[in-house]
């Protein structure tokens, strides 16, 4: 059964693919570092922003083409 999300919110594993396809625990780790905020959801099926995903992807990016 599909969780029904927020509009502008992408599920965990959503922000994988667009962080490149990253696993779960790198994920938890950029949570950890601050450097991605969970937006809603709960423990087990967190929400992040679609904004802040793409920002932290466009950011990934750059530094691995610097």
């Amino acid at each position: 059964m599909e969780r029904p999300i927020r509009p502008g919110h992408l599920t965990a594993e959503q922000a994988r693919e667009v962080l490149g396809g990253i696993s779960a625990g790198a994920l938890r780790n950029l949570v950890y570092r601050g450097q991605l905020t969970r937006s809603g959801g709960t423990d087990r099926y967190p929400y992040y922003a679609v904004s802040d995903v793409y920002a932290l992807a466009t950011k990934r990016e750059q530094g691995n083409a610097a």
